[in-house]
């Protein structure tokens, strides 16, 4: 193995080659697919270094029984220097061990690819459009927002890390009723701002505090312009203003998580343009559009002014939707499906593969937007695979009592409070911690223990106590070096193991659309880190600095500076930040 590939990469390579040679001695056939060939570790550490499948998988194609072909493959793998066995399990796995040599190199792949270790090529540069956030743009960001915002950065970052070219696009609701509304708190705002008494906020407007430096700043731009003028005459242009001023609040908190989006994609500017109707007028082109009647509500008496109107419906029960779907409403407005839909086919002209982080709370329009893109994968004869991500809510506590009211603006809690009262990358980390979909409680006074029952601090804690013994180890004359790894012992290989996982948990983790288990991986290996740590506090021989032994003490803070670097590698594409001291 070279120090420019990784272990793993560079078994599944060897095993590859043991096929490939089996294939050419007609043991298997010369077109056989090793696609589903996987190098991983065992189940059971006592069972070996790695495991692989190949006879499993390959045994159908050979016409022969797995461990049978294991047999063959297994004598291949034994003949390479750095396996010492490969052994047979169960019905046709085979384990191998590897000469701890192999481990110990994986070190110097560490050294040598620093920010790189873990990169993969594995996207092979297709482009992934990943939407979220996509709040209607009537306030600033608060916690409602704040889990989806950090799954659908994290993962563009992981994407991105795994050979993905990523577009990060955030879509801008700037057409429906709700922009009025704003627009109408805007002009109320304004009127306050030239000096007049608006009294208590009137029902159904946004009262938020927030929308004062808003008026403040039309009255600014247009002095008493529009004071006095008819709704008709200023509601263009305060609804134009409001969401300006409003979307650069929305980037001005998103940056202090750290978010920036690549595309912002405006509903309003997509009606202008007549996307909507060039959608339409595709479906029907091929007939995934018709003109029908929708039946009555089911499940109940249909209302009372209900009637059968025909309207422009999508076939989405073709592509296993439970109803076709009306892209119009009667009065020939278009749905929010109708704009949705002309929405994705704009989204997939550009792009490879599409991503929507959504609120759990869309979970009923999943089917049939799922089956618009499937019908825009047909007609086009382009494959347009479509993952729709769905992320509860968060409940927000204070040493285990629920909290709802903000300091700031009366009735949310806003995601710069958050930032301002733990730290970006406490919110970000915090909001990796479980899988999306499951609900999650963030308590303001937990997640800034310093204690293990907090990732946050117990992942960034580790790195920081890599650094701080770097600096001591600089202090007393030591520094990292190779040229006594051999001194490494079990403890020590068992962290390396670990920190050799890291390429493999990044392409599983990007193949499945899931940052949350990079989280998870750097809480394993920081208890490790920890555990190796914690051996020193009884026994002085076991520290990373043995004063009396600089070839351990050196080969050590190797092994330190390399479990740092993957630390380091991991928080970053989490968009977390590795920090020196704590």
């Amino acid at each position: 193995m070279t120090s420019e590939t990784t272990l793993y990469a560079a078994y599944a390579a060897i095993v590859e080659t043991a096929l490939s040679e089996l294939a050419g001695e007609g043991v298997l056939p010369a077109d056989a697919s090793f696609a589903n060939v996987t190098v991983e570790p065992p189940r059971d550490p006592s069972h070996g270094d790695l495991a692989t499948n190949a006879a499993m998988v390959l045994a159908k194609q050979a016409k022969t029984n797995p461990r049978a072909l294991a047999e063959q493959i297994a004598a291949k793998l034994e003949a390479v220097d750095s396996i010492t066995s490969a052994e047979i399990a169960g019905p046709g796995f085979i384990n191998l061990r590897l000469d701890p040599a192999a481990w110990l190199g994986e070190l110097a792949a560490i050294a040598d690819m620093g920010g790189d270790y873990g990169r993969s090529t594995m996207g092979e540069g297709r482009t992934v459009n990943v939407e979220y956030v996509s709040a209607n743009p009537t306030g600033p960001m608060h916690m409602g927002h704040c889990r989806g915002a950090v799954v659908g950065d994290a993962l563009s970052s992981l994407l991105e890390f795994a050979g993905h070219k990523v577009t990060r696009e955030y879509y801008i609701n700037d057409a429906g009723g709700q922009v009025d509304v704003l627009a109408r708190s805007a002009h109320l705002r304004y009127r306050e701002a030239l000096g007049e008494d608006i009294g208590a906020i009137p029902e159904g407007l946004y009262p938020g505090d927030y929308l004062k430096p808003v008026g403040e700043s039309l009255a600014r731009e247009f002095g008493d312009k529009h004071a006095a003028e008819g709704e008709d005459d200023w509601l263009p242009i305060f609804r134009a203003e409001a969401v300006t001023r409003m979307m650069e609040l929305i980037k001005s908190d998103l940056a202090l998580l750290g978010i920036h989006h690549d595309v912002f994609a405006s509903e309003a500017a997509l009606h202008a343009a007549g996307k909507p109707d060039e959608a339409e007028a595709w479906l029907r082109e091929h007939d995934f559009v018709y003109d029908g009647v929708l039946e009555a509500p089911k499940g109940k008496p249909p209302p009372e002014d209900w009637e059968p109107v025909e309207l422009p419906l999508f076939r989405s029960t073709k592509f296993g939707d439970d109803q076709d779907r009306p892209i119009k409403k009667s009065n020939g407005a278009w749905t929010y499906f109708g704009a949705d839909l002309a929405y994705h086919m704009q989204k997939a002209a550009e792009a490879d593969a599409l991503i929507d982080i959504w609120g759990a709370d869309h979970a009923g329009t999943v089917k049939r937007i799922k089956a618009a893109v499937a019908a825009l994968s047909e007609g086009q004869g382009k494959p347009m695979p479509f993952d729709v991500k769905l992320v509860q809510m968060v409940a927000l506590m204070r040493d285990g009592e629920p909290i709802k009211m903000s300091k700031r603006s009366g009735n949310f809690i806003t995601i710069a409070d958050m930032i301002e009262e733990v730290g970006k990358d406490v919110v970000r980390f915090t909001m990796l911690t479980r899988k999306p979909e499951a609900q999650m409680e963030f308590d303001f006074a937990k997640v800034v223990e310093a204690s293990k029952d907090n990732p946050v601090f117990y992942v960034q804690y580790a790195h920081a106590r890599i650094r701080s013994t770097m600096r001591k180890a600089a202090e007393a004359g030591f520094a990292p070096s190779a040229d006594a790894l051999a001194q490494l012992g079990d403890e020590e290989i068992a962290l390396i193991r670990n920190a050799a996982q890291f390429p493999r948990i990044i392409e599983a983790a990007a193949k499945a659309r899931e940052p949350h288990r990079v989280a998870f991986y750097l809480y394993d290996l920081a208890a490790d880190l920890h555990a190796f740590w914690n051996l020193g506090n009884d026994n002085p021989q076991k520290r990373f600095i043995v004063e009396q032994d600089k070839g351990l003490s050196q080969a050590r803070l190797f092994l330190a500076q390399s479990i740092g670097q993957v630390i380091k590698n991991g928080l970053a594409v989490l968009g977390v930040e590795a920090v020196e001291s704590m």
